[in-house]
Order: C-alpha cells, then sequence, then structure tokens
C-alpha cells in the first residue's frame, strides 16, 4: 500500500507582508473605515486585517484615539491648495471648505472620527494655516480668525456627521417631509407656509457652505465694525 505524499506550502510562497509601520496601520484603518464604518473599526480589526497582533500596534500607537487623529490627518492629505488671488478670498474659502467636506463624506464615519478626536497633524496644521490665512487677508483680526475658523470647521464637520447618520440608518428626510405635509395650518402657521414654499427640501452642499461662510464670516465682520 502506498504512501500519500505530503503536500507543503511554504511560507516564503505567501505574498510578503509590508513592514509594519505607523503610516501602514493608519492606511489599513482608512481603509477599514471605507469598507465597514467606524462601527467595524477597532485596534484588533486592524491588527488583523494587518495579519498581526493587536499588541503590536501600541509600538506605534498610544491607543485608538491617537489612531483616530492619525487617520484624520492623513485624509486630509487630500486637500488642494487654495487658488491664487484671482477670485475673492472668500469665493476661495467657500470652495476650500467644500474640499474639506467632501473629504469627510467620502468615508463613512470620518465625519464623527473629526467631531471626536483632535489631530495636530501636518496636514491638519496646514489647513489651518491655509483657513486663517484667508482669513487674515479678508481683514479679520488675529484673536477672531482663530475663532472663526473654528467655528466654520465645526459647522462644516456637523454638517458631514448629519449626512453620515443619514446614510448610516438608511432613510432621508421623507418622514419630517410627511409629517409637515399634514400639520394643522391653525396651529403651525409659519411651518406649513414654509413647507408649501419648497423651503424644507434642502439645498446643495455648496450652497449650504456659502451660506454658512458669509453668515459666520459677515458676523465676525460686523461684530469688528461695532467695535
Amino acid at each position: 500500500m502506498g504512501t500519500r505524499a505530503r503536500h507543503t506550502v511554504s511560507r516564503r510562497s505567501r505574498p510578503a507582508k509590508a513592514p509594519l509601520s505607523r503610516d501602514v496601520i493608519v492606511a489599513s484603518a482608512l481603509s477599514l473605515l471605507e469598507s465597514d464604518g467606524l462601527e467595524g473599526l477597532s485596534l484588533r480589526r486592524v491588527a488583523a486585517a494587518l495579519d498581526t497582533g493587536a499588541a503590536s500596534l501600541y509600538v506605534y500607537l498610544a491607543n485608538l484615539e491617537e489612531l483616530y487623529a492619525l487617520m484624520l490627518d492623513q485624509a486630509l492629505a487630500e486637500m488642494p491648495p487654495t487658488s491664487g488671488r484671482k477670485r475673492g478670498w472668500r469665493d476661495r474659502l467657500k470652495d476650500y471648505l467644500a474640499s474639506y467636506l467632501s473629504i469627510l463624506n467620502k468615508r463613512p464615519g470620518l465625519a464623527h472620527v473629526a467631531m471626536s478626536t483632535i489631530s495636530a497633524g501636518p496636514n491638519t496644521l496646514r489647513m489651518w494655516e491655509v483657513l486663517l490665512g484667508l482669513l487674515e487677508e479678508g481683514g479679520i483680526d488675529a484673536e477672531e480668525r482663530v475663532a472663526g475658523v473654528d467655528m466654520l470647521l465645526l459647522h462644516v464637520t456637523a454638517m458631514a456627521a448629519e449626512e453620515d447618520n443619514r446614510r448610516s440608518v438608511g432613510h432621508d428626510f421623507k418622514r419630517v417631509r410627511n409629517a409637515l405635509a399634514v400639520v394643522p395650518r391653525k396651529d403651525f402657521p409659519r411651518l406649513s407656509t414654509l413647507f408649501e414654499q419648497g423651503l424644507f427640501s434642502g439645498s446643495g452642499d455648496d450652497v449650504a457652505i456659502g451660506w454658512a461662510v458669509d453668515v459666520i464670516v459677515g458676523g465676525i465682520l460686523a461684530n469688528k465694525h461695532r467695535g
């Protein structure tokens, strides 16, 4: 009776793993975020994707919070430079913030990462530098520039988080629109009138960002002139 030849697979035949590094870990985490969302992200899941143990990640990261900050900063590497001064500073500010919103919307959960962490990486600092420069060009004082950038980023991040929530639960404003369509006019005259005028249908991101920039920046400038 013959013996069955044992088939062995050399480990050398496997694809070589990329050397573990902080950049590799962050890139893998962003990939998981894009495919599984924030709920599917953990150090254990990232380690499994990299075919290693979670303990090995602590050589490069202090905790999940630091990973979040690094993920946000790496995503912000996609932010474009602002255009030249042929266009007004407000228009360039609106375009720049629209790019920020687009980056947050690209990956499910990234807006919530941005809401829950503070990044101080080079790409984040570069974004702040650009925004501060645009507000400086608009004649806004230093202290108000800092508060203005913080307010603008918070508003745009909240816009992205709201959109992310809608995607994650799988519904839109249909339920709200249906409720508004049947509210008694005598009890809710303003809501009824505005609904009939189509003012609850929403507007595009560019319009919403443009309006927010005009309101926030306009308020800062008006406060300066009052002083």
